[in-house]
Parts: C-alpha cells; structure tokens; sequence
C-alpha cells in the first residue's frame, strides 16, 4: 500500500539519517549510498508495476476523493523518478572521489531532501501539492547553493531565490484562482470542472498557470537564475540540478497542459511555440558566446528546455510522447556532461576552455565519453538525442509547423559547433602550457563508476530506442485519457 509513496518516503528518511549522522561523514556516506540504491530498487519496481498497468495510486486517510491528497504514479512519474534515483546515486559515487565534491556535514540532507522534493512533485496528484514539493525542491536548492559561503556561491543564491520566488507567487496565485473558480485541485476533478468555467476565466487563469512552470523551468525570458546559479556549484549538486529541477516545471506543464486544460487556447499554444523557439535560439547563441565550460552547457540547458516546449505546444499525444523522451534524455546527457566537464576542470585546474588542451593524448576513455555525450545533445544519430529531436521535428512536419521545424534543425547544427568547439579546444588542441601534465585523480574508480554508468544506459537508449518509445507513448496516452 506505501509503494505509491516510496518515492517520497525513501529519499526523506534517508535525509533524516543523513542528518542524524551529521558528524561523520563516513556514515552518512554509507548511508547515502544505500538509500541511493533504494531509491532505485524502487524506481525500477514502480516502473514494471506501470507497465503492468497504467497507474498506482494512493489516497491519505479516509478522505474519499477528490478531496483527499492523492498520490499517483504513472508511466510520466515513474520514468522522472527513475532519473532523480539514477541520479542521486551517482551523485553520491562521485562524492566518495576527489572530483570537485562538496565538502558540508548538510550536503547529504539537503542533496536527498531535493530529490525527495522533486519525486513527490513528479507524482502530486493536485495543484497544491505540486506547489509544496516544488518549494521543498527550493529550499534545498537554495541551502545547497549557499554551502560554498563566499560572496559568489550567497550572490548566486539571492539571484536564485529572487527569480524563482516570482514564479512561486504566480504558481500561488493560479492555485488560488483555479480553486475559487471550480472548487477543485485535483487534477482529474479539474479536468471535469474546468469546462464549466467561463472561458475568458479559465484562458487568464491557464495562462497564468503556463506562466508560473516556464519560469521554473528556465524558459526565455525568465532563465537568467539559471546560468547566474549554476556554475558556482560542485559537480554532485551541478549534476543533480541539470537533471532535475528544470524537469519539475517540465513535468507539470506536460499534466497541466495534456490532462486537464485540454484542448488550451489557441493563442497559449502559439505563444508557447513562439517562447519555445526563442528559449532554443537564445540559449545556443549564448553557449556559442562563452567560454566557461559551465556557463556553455547551462545556456544549453535552456536551450534544450525550449525543444521540450516546441514539443508541448504542438498539443497532440504524438508532442507529449516526444516532450516526455526528450525531458528524460536531456536529464541524463545534460548531467553527464557537467560530470564531464568537472573530470576537465580536475585534471587542467580551469574551466575556460581557452586555458586547457592536450586531454585526448592524457585521458582518451574521457575524450570518447565527452565525444559521445555532445554527439547525443546535438542528435546525431544514432544517439538518443536523435531519437528525441526526431520525435519533435517529425511531429512537427506532420502539424504543419515547417518553420519549427527548421528552427529545430538550425539549432541543433548550432549545438554540434558549441560541443565541437569544447572537444576541440580541451581533448584535440595542444594544452597553452609548455610542459604541463595533467593533474593525478587519487580517487577514479567511483567517478568513473558514475560516468561510466550513465553513458552506457545513455548509448542503450540511443541503440535501442523502441522500448523506451512505446514506454512514452503509452505515457502520453494515459495523460490524454480519450482527448485527441
């Protein structure tokens, strides 16, 4: 009966002990470690028990729905669950090394209390609760960013938390508003109210709605907290960051926009379209700009947000599946290449990429998995970032929309010069240093462990991409119910 809720249960007991322990490191290592392996026992036990059917569900208490708090796992729920599992524990491996880790007796709390929060906003069943675990998601958040305590890591954290706190206030708002137009925020009682609403209500309240999730995932305009952020994290926190946080405001705008405001408005799908294209366009124009290993793949990041939201507003369940793959590809590459990129930083002592060279002759096995990483974000096929952005261009086509298409096929030749120009400048370029030699990792086998692991699962998806497919398809059905 608890499994629905081990998602939660699991990663918040673990930041308990992990707390409790808070004056050894050692065993909140150990214990970080097995609920990691917990948590992804029971990712992996969820995942099979969707497959089997479309859905586990519980309810707290005896309150009968749809007002009791509801929790439901689904085939979208448990694949963003399998991620924050898959990732903690790799975080957690990397913070065993000496690869940029994060030196706090908190960091164990706060990095499970994040994954806590963001695996209960992946299967909240109502809008407010989906605001709680959001918050959750946040405050760990903003502790993890504050650990460095100097001027840069507290400057970070104040940006983060002032743009993040705008689209909290709006999310507030439209919980409000929606609860005092229908009486409801569970999301299947919405979905049967919201048709009796005045439209002219319901567009201002969707729109505020869709306003609120973009901000929290970094969309165009409202990403500037993203690349202010994250380049002053260490890799474990940097990692986990890239894959998650963005995906909570990906995640609710896929349920929101699927299962409960369909068909939306017109207008919000063309709108959407359009911030879509322009988070694409600006964020790999920015990554073409930089420099900073960092700064380069957070600008990515939001870059990638807008093929998921091109994805989105095309509004058909075909769009859903391929938003639904490309949010769990993203999440995975996206964090290994910010892994990658602190092996970079570890082994030449900067990330300017105009500082480094000569770590293809020094690291090969690094150089390949670099290579392999960046080919999968561009889409090359057959990596799963083809895959991804083959789903979205084709739907795309199908739809009508060919200049969205372009733009999608534009930015991706954009992406393949930015990653090139990282592989070329850091592995295939002498190193500016006459004489330098490549700094000894004293601990490799748990990072390598780590990235070893997501590239190979990466590669599978890219090798072997119809389970994976039929999985989101299956996924994008369940949120439509009997919507076209």
């Amino acid at each position: 009966m608890i499994l629905p809720v081990a998602p939660l249960l699991v990663p918040l007991g673990t930041s308990l002990l992990c707390t409790l322990t808070s004056n050894s490191v050692q065993l909140q290592r150990k214990i970080s470690l097995l609920g990691s392996l917990l948590l992804l026992g029971t990712a992996i036990v969820l995942g099979v028990q969707v497959a089997d059917h479309q859905s586990i569900s519980l309810a707290s208490g005896s309150w009968p729905l749809p007002f009791g708090i509801e929790v439901v796992v689904d085939r979208l729920g448990a694949l963003l669950v399998f991620v924050a599992a898959l990732m903690v524990l790799i975080c957690t491996l990397w913070q065993m090394g000496d690869v940029d880790p994060a030196h706090s007796s908190f960091f164990y709390p706060l990095l499970h209390g994040l994954v806590a929060g963001s695996c209960a906003a992946f299967i909240a069943a109502d809008l407010f609760n989906l605001y709680v675990w959001f918050e959750v998601a946040l405050i760990c958040s903003l502790g993890l960013l504050a650990q460095g305590g100097t001027l840069k890591h507290l400057d970070a954290t104040l940006k983060y938390f002032a743009l993040n706190l705008v689209g909290t206030l709006l999310l507030l708002t439209a919980v409000a508003l929606l609860y005092g137009a229908t009486g409801h925020l569970n999301f299947n009682a919405l979905a049967m109210s919201v048709q009796y609403v005045n439209p002219a209500i319901m567009q201002a309240v969707t729109g505020l709605l869709i306003l609120a999730f973009l901000v929290k995932a970094a969309a165009f305009p409202f990403f500037a907290w993203l690349p202010a952020s994250y380049h002053t994290l260490p890799a474990p926190s940097l990692a986990l960051f890239s894959a998650l946080l963005s995906k909570i405001g990906i995640c609710a705008l896929i349920r929101t926009l699927s299962s409960i405001f369909h068909p939306s408005p017109e207008p919000l799908l063309s709108m959407l379209g359009i911030i879509a294209v322009l988070s694409m366009i600006v964020g790999v124009l920015g990554a073409a700009y930089h420099w900073d290993l960092r700064r380069i793949l957070a600008f990515h990041s939001i870059s990638q947000v807008g093929y998921m939201l091109l994805a989105m507003a095309l509004s058909t369940r075909a769009g859903d599946a391929a938003a639904i793959f490309f949010a769990l590809h993203h999440s995975l590459v996206k964090a290994g290449l910010f892994l990658c990129a602190a092996m970079i930083f570890k082994l030449s002592g900067h990330y300017d990429l105009r500082k480094v060279g000569g770590l293809y002759a020094e690291k090969p096995g690094l150089a390949a998995i670099f290579l392999l990483l960046a080919l999968s974000l561009v889409g090359i096929p057959p990596f799963s970032g083809f895959w991804g952005k083959y789903l979205i261009v084709r739907e795309c086509l199908v739809q009508g929309e060919y200049l969205w298409a372009f733009l999608a096929l534009l930015v991706g030749a954009l992406t393949f010069y930015s990653m090139m120009k990282i592989w070329l400048e850091a592995f295939w370029k002498p190193h500016p240093s006459a004489g330098w030699q490549a700094a000894k990792i004293v601990k490799p086998i748990p990072v390598t462990t780590g990235l070893c692991l997501l590239s190979v699962i990466i590669l599978a998806i890219g090798l072997f991409p119809e389970p994976l497919i039929g999985f989101v398809n299956d996924a994008a059905n369940h949120l439509r119910g009997h919507a076209p």
